[in-house]
């Protein structure tokens, strides 16, 4: 193979082999003997051969790192096109459970137990009203009397808001305190 692109090389430049050789720093012989494919130039040679005849050392020996390089390019931009799909829907994916855990918690949302804290005062009495939406009430240091009627009476555990209020105006009536602690 060489020895026939020297020859084409050769030709396509109009050199006689005589005219080859010396720009090569070799016989005619030699030319000729490359041409036939009987020896090959050494790496000098290579070099003063592809310098003669206008050409990469990789076209004079036929190498085609055109197409390596051209195969190389298309099976990275295939690898390329891979990764993005794969990246793609690792994306949807991360989107859609965050929707899931966003639609989930919206339609759950009610479903937590709602607390609010009271601090009241009466008579110089201080009072911890807890009252949460799972029917859970608590009177830190009221009497049994008094816990037993704010419950029965002010407080409903599915409307807290209400019933925070209402406790509120309960103390407000009997000239006491009550306020919701707020947790800054």
């Amino acid at each position: 193979m060489l020895g026939n692109n020297i020859l084409k090389l050769r030709k396509q430049l109009g050199f006689s082999q005589e005219e080859l050789s010396e720009k090569v720093n070799v016989t005619r012989q030699t030319i000729s003997n490359w041409e036939l494919n009987e020896t090959q130039p050494n790496p000098e040679q290579l070099k003063l051969l592809s310098k003669a005849l206008n050409v990469s050392v990789d076209d004079l020996i036929g190498n085609d790192i055109k197409n390596v390089v051209k195969e190389k390019i298309d099976s990275t931009e295939k690898n390329t096109k891979i990764i993005i799909r794969v990246l793609t829907v690792i994306g949807v994916l991360i989107f859609l459970l965050f929707a899931f855990e966003m639609i989930y918690q919206y339609t759950h949302r009610d479903n937590k137990v709602k607390s609010i804290e009271l601090n009241c005062n009466l008579n110089d009495k201080n009072y911890i009203i807890d009252i949460k939406s799972n029917n859970y009430y608590k009177c830190v240091n009221c009497s049994k009397e008094l816990s037993e009627e704010i419950e029965n009476q002010y407080f409903d555990s599915s409307d807290l808001d209400t019933s925070a209020r209402n406790i509120e105006f309960y103390f407000n009536e009997n000239k006491g305190t009550c306020k919701e602690k707020k947790d800054y």
